[in-house]
């Protein structure tokens, strides 16, 4: 009978190198195992072949295990893949893995784990004709036993092995014994220490003279952490796709709910009841952020109120997706009731501020108000913490003069300061979101960047001209948040 030695020794770990050597180093090791494997199939009677053979079959599973393993890991994964569980912390309980610390079964020191998926090979040989069993030192390990218990008959194997799955090794040695076939198939194991184990068996009937069963090779490997890893990638990339699955859902829903909420139109908005007064052209654009796929809770509204004047304003909810877009339209629906009843920004501002701080859904806002009396064509408005109007006129631009004003939901009973000022035919207002600014810094470069737009601007044939020139100036640039801007025009 050959020695069962040849299949006791650990697989090495490969040297430290690229996925691509370690690929190529992988389909190297394998054309040499079949190599090897050719030259056993030419003496089918020699046992030694035999196992040789064997063996090889199993170092052909092994490798077109690491194969496929180090291809995904060059193809790579998807990104933000959740963390994998670390082997170890899926045990089923605390108890020393005899199958990975030999030490361990028999009481002795156990080595520090390394967490290796390059795992032990057993063998074993029942024989028929005189009921001997063998098997080598590391079966012994792998199923948790002592030499001194002896090896397992075909009889007692089944007492160790998961009920649901003696039907599966019950089925392999009926095709190896009876049938006279390779056999190749898995099963758990409860070991003696009540540590469960999986267990990949290969082996085949050696025969007799006449052709009969004589006996019963087999190599068992015991492949419980190469199981858990790829059922801990497999339940990641599970949960993965279905966290993008519930992001592409949310984000769908948001669009809508924004698409619903925010102006209809497209292009320029001509505010012009055909009363005396200059008219105003408007124009608006959301750019969504560069770093988040999901909306947040950004706006930008002209409305004509009854008394004829034009309510315009902007504002930006903290958040992103379904909650930031549903506060949002809570909001710019309430602002656009008081406003059409004839509240004043100032006040307006103080009642949105109520508004927020009892909504069921917390958040922080930054908004501001604009009413223009296109008779007078007064400006007045308030704001909540939000960057100030942009006042582009005669080829030059500057930034508005703020009233007091503190963001939304953060101060109960804030008050809400209001100013005026009176614009001229051909004047331009910017509005817009503070994203749309900012760089990521406290600097005030991209409000510099915006005024700098001023000969452009003054050149434009329309607001919509002018927020394409915006467009063009900030919707390239990486962006940390979703931004939106409101150009607004006054006419001769």
């Amino acid at each position: 009978m050959p020695s069962h030695l040849s299949a006791d020794r650990p697989a090495q770990p490969p040297e430290p190198g690229t996925v691509d050597a370690l690929i190529s180093q992988t389909r190297r090791l394998r054309g040499d195992v079949d190599a090897v494997r050719r030259d056993a199939e030419l003496d089918e009677d020699d046992p030694k072949n035999r196992w040789q053979r064997a063996l090889c079959e199993l170092a052909v599973h092994q490798l077109d295990d690491l194969g496929a393993h180090l291809g995904q890991l060059k193809a790579g994964l998807p990104d933000e893949l959740p963390v994998l569980p670390d082997a170890d912390a899926v045990e089923i309980d605390a108890a020393p893995d005899t199958a990975s610390d030999p030490g361990a079964a028999y009481g002795g020191p156990a080595p520090a784990r390394t967490g290796s998926l390059l795992s032990r090979v057993g063998s074993a040989e029942w024989n028929l004709l005189n009921d001997e069993v063998s098997w080598s030192e590391e079966l012994y390990q792998i199923f948790g036993r002592t030499p001194e218990s002896g090896p397992m008959s075909l009889d007692e194997l089944p007492s160790m092995v998961f009920a649901e799955d003696q039907p599966v090794l019950q089925a392999m040695v009926t095709d190896c014994l009876i049938d006279g076939k390779p056999i190749d198939g898995e099963f758990r194991i409860v070991r003696t220490d009540g540590r469960v184990r999986t267990v990949h068996m290969m082996g085949e009937p050696v025969l007799d003279a006449d052709g009969c069963t004589a006996s019963m090779w087999a190599v068992l490997r015991d492949v419980s952490e190469l199981r858990r890893s790829e059922r801990a990638v497999r339940e990641s990339r599970d949960s993965l796709q279905r966290r993008r699955h519930l992001e592409r859902t949310e984000r769908r829903v948001a669009v809508e709910l924004q698409e619903a909420v925010l102006p209809p139109w497209r292009g320029s908005l001509r505010f012009a009841h055909g009363g005396p007064g200059a008219p105003l052209d408007v124009a608006g654009h959301y750019l969504p952020a560069a770093t988040t796929g999901l909306i947040g809770g950004d706006w930008y509204d002209a409305l004509a109120l009854p008394d004829g004047d034009a309510l315009l304003t902007v504002g930006d909810l903290t958040g992103h997706g379904v909650s930031a877009t549903s506060s949002m339209a809570m909001l710019l629906g309430a602002l656009r009731g008081m406003a059409v009843a004839g509240i004043r920004p100032g006040a307006l501002m103080s009642h949105l501020n109520q508004l927020l701080e009892t909504s069921v859904q917390p958040a922080l806002g930054s908004a501001m108000c604009c009413r223009y009396d296109p008779v007078s064509q007064t400006l007045s408005w308030a704001q909540a913490g939000h960057p100030a109007p942009l006042l582009f006129r005669n080829g030059t631009g500057r930034a508005l003069k703020r009233p007091e004003g503190v963001l939304l939901g953060a101060t109960a009973g804030a008050a809400y300061e209001e100013a005026e000022i009176r614009l001229l035919p051909g004047d331009l207002l910017i509005l817009h979101t503070d994203g749309l600014t900012r760089s990521g810094g406290m600097d005030d470069s991209g409000t510099q960047r915006l005024l700098a737009l001023a000969p452009r601007l003054a050149g434009a044939r329309d607001a919509q001209d002018c927020v394409r020139s915006v467009v063009e100036e900030f919707g390239e640039a990486p962006r940390e948040d979703d931004a939106c801007v409101m150009v607004v025009r006054v006419g001769q």
